[in-house]
């Protein structure tokens, strides 16, 4: 480079490492591609064939619908830069849109991420790109794509984000949208890993500023963990027990309606799919809260109320199944590995869910 001529790494990007980030991420991208994704050498898209294994596509989807999500994960993202972790956030972004989408009855076809950060270090893109990709594979779809941005104006040294995108397909006469819920359905919860990706705000200023631990501390009641390893518990990705379990059912007449419990909580995700002449009324104390919450809680202090407002109190997704079916599906559910407890039913009511 010529004396006096300005590059674009004195102004803090660096294509250098751009390109030693794109070789790093590769193979990442490769273990999640399924035969559905169409090979495409330097293209400026993913290119993703529906009717791959056409006589199946026709067979399941006569009238395709997709379904897209986008979603990131909050402030636990200042919980990794504290760690200096990136795998696990990756497997969070994943989870937030594709557990959304299954509520739909949809499968997931592929996932696109977006990465912004202070610096580009190649080996901790890589690393949050291995986490997405990890996450890919537990929910059987492809990564397809992505973008990273160096971006030293916008974010302060050690800082990034990260948004993703997901799409999926369901067949029309098959989504689920809550109308079938009625009077005497079951109630079923499916077991967190944790706070996922919801409440951090509060969680953190619990933690680290009224509570005055510090991150390798290992509170009692966390049996052995430390905060920062329980708070960075990545998030249940429930699709393969969904898409499994649906795929054995005559879908409307079994399962009524499903959410996913994010920002919100029980109170303020289960109304979404109810109608308004129904109620969920929710036992308390029918299922195991994880003592993180109940650390958070005393640590605060907040009222419950609160914490079901903000917090998924232990009940990660949420299915509203017909009475006939409960066994069965708790049976399939439990089979296919997850803890699941009949937390509540359908009465009456205004669309609101009522806690007991």
């Amino acid at each position: 480079m010529s004396e006096g001529y300005l590059t674009y790494e004195q102004s803090g990007v660096s294509i250098d490492a751009n390109d030693e980030m794109v070789a790093r991420i590769t193979r990442s991208l490769a273990r999640t591609q399924t035969p559905r994704v169409m090979p495409l050498h330097n293209g400026f898209a993913g290119l993703f064939r529906l009717d791959y294994n056409e006589k199946l596509f026709r067979k399941n989807y006569r009238e395709p619908v997709l379904v897209a999500c986008t979603d990131g994960v909050g402030t636990k993202i200042k919980l990794a830069e504290m760690a200096g972790r990136y795998d696990t956030i990756g497997i969070d972004l994943v989870a937030m849109s594709v557990n959304d989408m299954i509520v739909q009855g949809a499968e997931p076809l592929f996932f696109l991420d977006y990465l912004a950060v202070h610096r580009l270090v190649p080996e901790q893109i890589a690393e949050m790109v291995e986490g997405v990709a990890a996450g890919c594979r537990q929910a059987d779809c492809a990564l397809l794509g992505g973008e990273t941005a160096e971006m030293p104006d916008v974010y302060r040294e050690g800082e990034f984000d990260m948004a993703g995108f997901a799409v999926g397909v369901v067949e029309r006469r098959r989504l689920i949208n809550g109308s079938r819920i009625g009077p005497g359905d079951v109630v079923l919860g499916l077991a967190s890993s944790g706070l996922h990706s919801n409440g951090y705000a509060l969680a953190r200023h619990i933690c680290f500023k009224k509570g005055s631990w510090r991150p390798e501390d290992r509170p009692d009641e966390l049996e052995g963990r430390t905060v920062l390893e329980t708070l960075l518990q990545p998030t249940r990705i429930y699709v393969r027990s969904i898409v499994g379990l649906l795929a054995g059912y005559r879908v409307k007449r079994v399962v009524h309606g499903m959410a996913h419990i994010t920002g919100g909580g029980l109170v303020g995700n289960v109304p979404r799919v109810v109608p308004k002449g129904c109620n969920v009324v929710i036992r308390k104390g029918s299922w195991s809260v994880p003592p993180v919450f109940g650390l958070l809680q005393k640590a605060g202090p907040v009222e419950e109320r609160e914490m079901f407002r903000v917090f998924n109190m232990g009940i990660g997704y949420v299915l509203i199944v017909a009475r006939d079916f409960a066994d069965s599906i708790e049976d399939k559910l439990r089979r296919a590995g997850e803890q699941v407890w009949r937390i509540g039913k359908v009465t009456g009511g205004t669309g609101k869910v009522i806690l007991k």
